[in-house]
Order: structure tokens, then sequence, then C-alpha cells
């Protein structure tokens, strides 16, 4: 349960500020808006391409759950998601090592964008086979889906990078919204839409007047849409679209080697390690909720197309809440409102647990009712509200403490770290689904046996058996979670937070500030 987001932060430098301008020599805002609108369109359309294939990743867990996936199996393919958390590691790289004369950020921008083109025309040709009913080949998907992924946030780089140059500086504060407008729209269109289309029972009931056994599209037939989309836009971006240098632009490169030396002074920061173990370790109270729930939903009866769907209504409220709850977070104390919603994002996970319980209720006579599904996009827009309150305060505390000097640095790495400390316990708790989960075979000639696992499922009802589960590891899991995230919050990390919150400005100042006397 809960939308799989990323933290993320900046990979570049602060500009230098713009040089003043005698009144009759500035355009006025608008003019000056006008004036970028084809870079904003084209922004616009670099993120939305980067959310397509993290749209397709979070498609593909419901797909392989049809296939008959085991959940050890979905925790091997969420590794795929790692590349987002991961990506501080070859940053430097792509900040620093560029062809001049092609273009600082198109030198990464136009290969990685080829790359992802030809990865999903490939991928066509043999995803059905991968995804074989009965024995999908997870080992291989999650390889091809890491790359694609690790091309992703290559991309995401360059163009964290670009946005800053392309536009001018009185317009810099629009690529922020065309990151978020764009990705969210790129991540509907790879989740959401391929899901509906794909569906037969969606489309044969709102689109078509004859039914078929099969949607508009199936995965191969989206992955070769979008790839030849990625290689006719990076073809038209490579020829016509030039990389200049803005007039008040200045620079500052740091080398690869400089780059890296920043990053481990930050790393040995006392603060720092502290606010690690914090974002390590804060979320795995909420592992079951976050990463099982929709799984076990589909499971349950729900169609995976109208759950994806339930995203739909949740949008409005997503863009709201932010802006709601920053009001709260404006202070000196933001991270409050983080401590305070964490028992209410806690409880979230058991209700969650509730609804997954009561959910064969509502399919045992096929797909649930419209009253259902009220419910569940209620439940969700509760979920929504500890989860927004958690990411927009712990924003908020990234910008306070980030030493202005190395901001977009220091605001990477502590976006990293979030994200990778929501990453692990999300593919621990999948990986943790089977082991806790009892099932035995009854009747047959292997009734009283367990049928644990794809495999002796398989051989209980080949031989005429029905196979039960006593215990959900799911439930187990929540439960469990929701006790250790209690433990954690009130033994050691209420107190560490609001510790680490009064430290002063020097205590995550990279260079310390020469005093008055020095």
């Amino acid at each position: 349960m809960g939308t799989r987001r990323r933290g993320r932060g900046e990979d570049h430098q602060s500009l230098s500020s713009e040089p003043l301008l005698p009144p009759d020599k500035r355009d006025s805002p608008e003019e000056e808006a006008r004036s970028d609108t084809s870079n904003i369109a084209l922004l616009f359309l670099l993120y939305l391409l980067q959310g397509i294939p993290l749209g397709l990743t979070a498609a593909v867990p419901m797909i392989l759950l049809n296939r008959g996936a085991s959940y050890k199996q979905q925790a091997e393919f969420s590794f795929v998601y790692w590349p987002f958390s991961l990506k501080l590691l070859w940053a430097p790289i792509v900040d620093s090592c560029f062809a001049a004369r092609f273009g600082r950020r198109k030198t990464w921008l136009i290969p990685t964008q080829y790359l992802l083109g030809l990865f999903m025309l490939i991928l066509s040709t043999c995803v059905d086979s991968l995804l074989g009913e009965g024995t999908p080949n997870v080992p291989l998907l999650t390889v091809i889906f890491f790359c694609l992924n690790f091309l992703a946030a290559t991309q995401d780089i360059a163009v964290d990078g670009w946005a800053l140059t392309m536009l001018k500086r009185s317009n810099v504060g629009h690529a922020s919204t065309c990151n978020s407008v764009g990705q969210t729209a790129g991540y509907f269109l790879g989740y959401v839409l391929f899901m509906a289309l794909e569906s037969a029972d969606f489309c044969n009931t709102y689109l078509r007047s004859v039914p078929e056994p099969e949607g508009i599209f199936t995965l191969a037939g989206f992955l070769y849409f979008w790839g030849i989309v990625f290689l006719v836009t990076t073809t038209l971006v490579g020829f016509f679209k030039s990389e200049k240098k803005r007039d008040d632009e200045e620079e500052h490169d740091l080398g690869v080697g400089e780059s890296y030396q920043l990053l481990w002074t930050i790393l040995k920061l006392p603060s720092i390690k502290t606010i690690i173990c914090v974002l390590l370790t804060c979320r795995v109270g909420f592992a079951a909720c976050d990463a099982v729930t929709g799984l076990k939903l589909v499971e349950r009866g729900v169609p995976k197309e109208k759950l994806a769907l339930i995203a739909v209504p949740l949008v409005p409220l997503q863009i709201i809440l932010p802006l709601v709850i920053s009001k709260y977070t404006a202070g000196p104390r933001p991270m409050d409102v983080y401590v305070k919603a964490i028992p209410y994002r806690l409880f979230m996970g058991l209700v969650a647990a509730l609804m997954v319980w009561v959910t064969p209720y509502f399919t045992s006579d096929g797909s649930p009712p419209f009253i259902y599904y009220v419910g569940v996009v209620l439940v969700y827009a509760v979920h929504q509200v500890s989860v927004y309150s958690m990411f927009v305060a712990v924003m908020a505390f990234f910008a306070q403490v980030s030493d202005p000097a190395v901001g977009g640095t220091y605001m990477t790495l502590l976006n990293t770290v979030a994200n990778l400390g929501g990453n692990w316990p999300s593919t621990l708790a999948l990986w943790g689904v089977d082991s806790l989960t009892w099932r035995t075979c009854e009747g047959g000639t292997l009734n009283g046996d367990s049928c644990v696992g794809n495999e002796l499922k398989k051989l209980c009802t080949d031989a005429g058996g029905v196979c039960n589960t006593e215990v959900d590891g799911y439930y187990v899991e929540s439960f469990f979670c929701v006790i250790l995230g209690l433990l954690w919050l009130t033994c050691w990390g209420k107190r560490t937070i609001r510790r680490v919150q009064g430290l002063g400005d020097q205590a995550w100042q990279v260079i310390p500030k020469k005093t008055a006397q020095s």
C-alpha cells in the first residue's frame, strides 16, 4: 500500500545570483515565461519519458502475481527500484565527465535515452516468454528492469542539471513543476493507463462494443510503442536542441575525485552519521503495509487494473497535501510533524491488513461492489496524509540543515539515504511473506502435507487436493512491523530525532565558518 516515491535532490551546484538590470531593461514575468515556453515543454517531455519505465516497473509485480510468482520472487524483482536509491554513487561522474563540444548534459542524455529505447524494443520481443505462465523468468526480468531504471536514474541526473541552465534565471522555479508533473504523468501512463488497456475486462466493459479475449495493449506492444517514442524523441532533441550556456551562468565544476572527496567529508560529520541511522531504520514499521498490501488485494480478487485506477481520485489529494502540510513544517522544528505522523501511519498498517482480510467477503461473487472501492479509496487517502506529512517534513528538514556551500551534493546524499531506507525494508518484507506463511493440502493423496510454494501447491492440486492457507505471513508481518515501529519510536527514534533537530548549524557544516576573532 502507498505510492512508491523516490526522494530527490539536485545533483549540481547552485547558480550565482542574477545581475540586476535597470527596470526599463527587464522583461515582465509574463514575457519571461513566454520566452521559455518551448524549454518548459521540453523539460516536461523529458521528465514524462523518465516516468514511463518507472510506471512499467510498478506494473510488472501485478503481472507476475497473476503468472504464479512467489513473494520471494517479488522480493527479488523489487531490487529493480534500487538504482534511484543509489544514483549518488555515479552522479559525480555524470556531472564531471562530458564532451564540451556536444554539451555537458546531452553527453549523457542522448546515449542514455537511445539505450532506453533500444532496451524497450528488444524487451518487447521476448517479454512474453520471460513472463511465462507459472514459470516467469524473474532473475532475467530483474536484471533487465534494473538496467532500465539505472538508465532512467542516469537520465534524471542529466535532466536535473540541464533544467537549471536551460531555463532563464527567473524561470528556474518552473523546473521543479516540470519534474513533479512530468514524472507523475509518465508514471500514470506507464502504470495506470497500461494496466487499464492491458485488461480485457476493462476494455470490453468500457472501450469495446464487441468483447475480445485480450486488452488493447499487451506488455510487448506497450514496450514497442514507447521504445519507438524514445528513439524518435531523442533523435529530435539531439539534432534540434542545442545546449547553450546562459549569460548569467557561472558553473563551478568539481572533478570526479573532488566530488567523491566532498561526499566523504559530509559522511564523516557526527550529525550526518546519526541522521543516516534514523533514515535507514525509520520505515521498518511500514514495510509490510507499503510493499505487500497491494499485491495481497490482487491475490484476494481485486482486479489489478481497478486497483491501479484507484490512484486517479487520489491525484488532487497528492497535489493539495504538500501545500497544506508545508504550513506546519515551515518553522524551525519541521521534524515534530514527522514524529507525530509516525503513530498514525503505523495504525494505518493495521487498517490495511484489516482491509485485506475483509476483501474475500466482497469478491466471493466476482468483482467487488462500488461501495468496496469507496472504502479502499478512503483508506488510501487517510494513509496518504501520514505519508505526505512525513515526506514534506523530512524534505523541509533536509533543506534546513544542508550546508549552503555544498547544498546540491548535501541534499542528494540525504535524499539517497532516505530512499534507501524505504527500499531495503520493502524487499525484506516481500522476501519474508512466504517464509511466515503456512499452507496444507486438504483432500487427495497428499492430504495433510505442506503446500507452501508454487511447486508444492501444484503437486497438491495435481493430486486432487486443495491448498488451504492456515497462517498468512502478511498478517504476521503486519503485526510484527507495527510492534517494531512502536518500539523504534518510543525507545530510540523520537528522542534521537528531537536531539538531532536541536543541533546548531555548526553541526551540519562541512567547512566550519570562521569566527569573528579569527
